[in-house]
């Protein structure tokens, strides 16, 4: 009961602001009531739950523990381990140079980066035997990276033992020694070295670190302060516990980000731009909500129109069953990411709505954990009145 009310209270200070400006939000626990059944069966720690339109924020609700082991309750503001939501914005971000002119989306990537000249087509052939590199029938282009139609692997072997330890420059170095697994443009496959590879490129073009563009051009202006790629102390302290299923499977249990380098704060950790991001629900809401307004944010343009509806949009060709954009999943009149510790969320055009999920699972202990995204969004749409 005190975790309950310890939550109804933080949800209560972030409610009162919203209701002084006259903007009602939903029934305060109406989402958070459907969520505690999975915290009460130990398959979900606790989560931060947001639902917004474009112009206001309707929810912010908590539910269950940031530490289970420390009783350490939900906090609106909690820390997480967005992965690769990344993704979404890192090509947001990118879309900000094509809009100056400086890169095509049709470009090649070898126009810029020459570290990708001479690559050849491998992968296996059905019997999972290797096959004799072949030439590219065309060139890898900045659409083929953004929409992970590139033929690239999903990373290089030299990004062990995690996934931030290399420059940029060193990653896509390692990227152009590789051969393809398929010929650029005529499949589809989910890869962390195209997203990085845009990371390269937003260096290469702004004459800038990857990591101070994103925060001068995106982060800054939408006033995104708990979005980072190096938590200081103070923000470590409020970072949600990751976890997983206990080897009996009957409960679950604390687990470390293996994905990444520690003391998370250490400045020799490098930007990831596929999946290196921590952020809030407050943050990632933000971002959403910038792109739900079509690249307007308080009254002020981040992003023209054309450039969210080509990342909101399918780009992966005719026929292939994956329906991906630049830098966000697609489909349905919605647009949206999720993360490797199971965040999400959604921007969905259609009903002018956007959903965050944050939680840092790393492997449900159930099958039930699969349905408590989905229980969640049609917890908040039935809130707002949406089914």
């Amino acid at each position: 009961m005190k975790a309950l009310s310890l939550n109804f209270l933080r949800l209560l200070l972030v409610s009162l602001p919203l209701m002084a400006c006259g903007q009602q939000p939903v029934k305060p626990g109406a989402i958070a009531d459907r969520i505690q059944p999975y915290v009460d069966r130990e398959i979900l720690a606790g989560a931060v739950m947001l639902a917004a339109s474009q112009d206001r924020v309707l929810a912010v609700e908590t539910v269950g523990w940031a530490d289970r082991e420390k009783k350490l309750p939900m906090a609106a503001d909690a820390i997480f381990w967005i992965a690769s939501q990344s993704k979404s914005m890192t090509a947001a971000a990118f879309m900000m140079l094509v809009e100056e002119g400086k890169i095509s989306l049709d470009d090649p990537v070898t126009k810029y980066l020459p570290e990708f000249q001479g690559q050849k087509v491998g992968g296996k052939d059905a019997d999972g035997k290797a096959r004799a590199p072949v030439p590219l029938e065309r060139p890898i282009t900045i659409r083929h990276l953004l929409s992970h139609t590139s033929g690239l692997p999903f990373k290089a072997p030299e990004e062990e033992p995690t996934l931030d330890t290399l420059s940029l420059a060193a990653r896509t170095a390692a990227y152009g020694r590789l051969d393809l697994d398929y010929q650029p443009g005529s499949d589809y496959r989910y890869s962390n070295a195209g997203i990085n590879t845009i990371g390269r490129l937003i260096e290469v073009l702004s004459g800038q670190s990857y990591e101070s563009f994103m925060d001068g051009r995106l982060f800054r202006p939408l006033g995104m302060k708990d979005t980072t790629f190096w938590p200081d102390p103070a923000q470590q302290a409020r970072i949600a516990t990751s976890y997983k299923a206990s080897p009996d499977k009957k409960t679950i249990v604390p687990v470390r980000v293996g994905q990444l380098r520690y003391p998370l704060e250490d400045p020799t950790r490098t930007p990831m731009p596929a999946g290196g991001l921590f952020s809030t629900a407050s943050d990632v809401g933000t971002f959403c909500r910038m792109i739900l307004g079509g690249g307007v944010w308080e009254g002020k343009r981040l992003l023209m129109e054309d450039s969210v509806s080509a990342l909101t949009n399918r780009q992966t060709p005719p026929g292939l069953k994956s329906n991906y954009g630049l830098g966000f999943s697609t489909g349905g009149g919605k647009a949206g990411h999720g993360g490797a510790y199971s965040t999400n969320m959604t921007v969905d055009t259609k009903d002018g709505l956007v959903l965050v999920w944050m939680v840092q699972n790393a492997g449900w202990r159930t099958d039930e954990g699969k349905e408590i995204l989905g229980v969640f969004e049609k917890a908040a749409r039935e809130a707002r009145g949406t089914p």
